[in-house]
């Protein structure tokens, strides 16, 4: 039984060391995404962060902001989107699909 134990433990802690090497390579990517065919895109990190946001001159039309304001959201959330779904699906490989408290 206790042989069962250090062996769980070691597993356990095998996982956290590739959970933490994992997480942190992924934090440090960039994902993009663009919205109005193009006209903006939008670049965040795996942490979360908008890191560039590129817009085409010919997006800009100062009678609508409104939809350039929407074009940005669009991207931005794209790429956030982006980036969590890959944390999330590297971190239930590495877990198997088990849910661990305080995990993503």
């Amino acid at each position: 039984m206790a042989m069962d134990m250090n062996r769980m433990m070691k597993e356990a802690r095998k996982m956290q060391a590739e959970m933490e090497r994992t997480q942190a390579e992924l934090e440090a990517r960039e994902y993009s995404d663009t919205a109005g065919g193009g006209a903006v895109e939008a670049t965040v990190t795996g942490s979360m962060r908008l890191v560039g946001l590129k817009i085409d001159p010919e997006a800009v039309d100062p009678d609508d902001v409104e939809m350039l304001e929407d074009l940005i959201v669009v991207a931005v959330n794209g790429a956030l989107d982006e980036a969590s779904t890959e944390m999330s699906n590297a971190m239930e490989s590495i877990t198997g699909g088990l849910s661990i408290p305080g995990l993503m």
